[in-house]
């Protein structure tokens, strides 16, 4: 361990913590030896259950794409409801280059192909672990946003809604079909519910809390949502069409 450790030091490398997650169990050791050899610490999970009773508080997680039933989706979702915000990375025998877009849009930080290799997978695994600060505290603020939103009633949130769709409370009114004195109030509530001071910060908050699936109905005449940028994969040297091409197939993703 003491050799693995001067070794990652020697490749500029921090010491990263990995929850490997799914797979079968011959493909988490073998992930898990890969970490350990190149100077990582690992823990292996068979599902993802079995990390959500213990939530890491930090680290990076590499997760087979069928972990649960949706894909990167449902992990993400899954992370989420959980108020784990920890970088995921999903991990397959192989990625078409749809496989590598959906999982990005998803949430993923990146795609790794297994098996993993020594050298190159460290120089992956250190610029994963570097973009993977600013995601952090993104999926943090998102999901604090989301526990508040919450929090509040049906009414409360409708009026939120209305909010973030730059309507005036006697427009709210008319639309909820109520008094512009009970919006006020529940305007109020709100306000104080998300602990906002101004409704920019109260629509902030609902845009951050449009991450992983809408959990609410998005307000009539919204302007549209900046696009989520997401990291590209780290280190994709080519694209390769299959040795026995099929009408439709798509090609496969060659990892340094």
């Amino acid at each position: 361990m003491r050799q693995a450790a001067i070794c990652a030091i020697a490749l500029g490398m921090e010491r990263a913590h990995l929850h490997i997650v799914g797979g079968t169990s011959r493909s988490r050791a073998e992930q898990a030896r890969t970490a350990f050899a190149i100077g990582h610490h690992a823990e292996v999970y068979s599902e993802l259950d079995e990390l959500l009773e213990r939530p890491a508080g930090e680290g990076i997680i590499l997760a087979a794409h069928d972990t649960v039933a949706g894909g990167t989706a449902g992990l993400v979702r899954r992370l989420s409801e959980a108020g784990v915000s920890l970088p995921l990375v999903v991990t397959a025998q192989g990625f078409t280059i749809n496989d590598v877009v959906d999982a990005i849009t998803d949430g993923a930080l990146d795609c790794l192909a297994l098996p993993l290799e020594g050298n190159s997978q460290a120089q992956r695994l250190r610029r994963v672990g570097k973009a993977a600060g600013p995601l952090v505290a993104l999926r943090r603020r998102q999901i604090e946003a989301r526990t508040r939103i919450m929090q509040l009633s049906r009414r409360e949130r409708e009026v939120l809604d209305c909010v973030a769709a730059g309507k005036s409370n006697k427009l709210i009114a008319r639309d909820l079909e109520i008094s512009p004195r009970t919006v006020e109030i529940h305007r109020a509530n709100m306000m104080s519910k998300l602990h906002a001071g101004h409704p920019a910060d109260a629509v902030r908050i609902w845009m951050d809390g449009q991450f992983g699936g809408q959990m609410m109905s998005a307000p009539a005449r919204v302007a549209p949502m900046p696009c989520q940028t997401f990291a590209r994969p780290a280190s994709i040297v080519h694209v390769e069409a299959p040795s026995n091409p099929r009408a439709g197939s798509a090609p496969l993703l060659r990892y340094a």
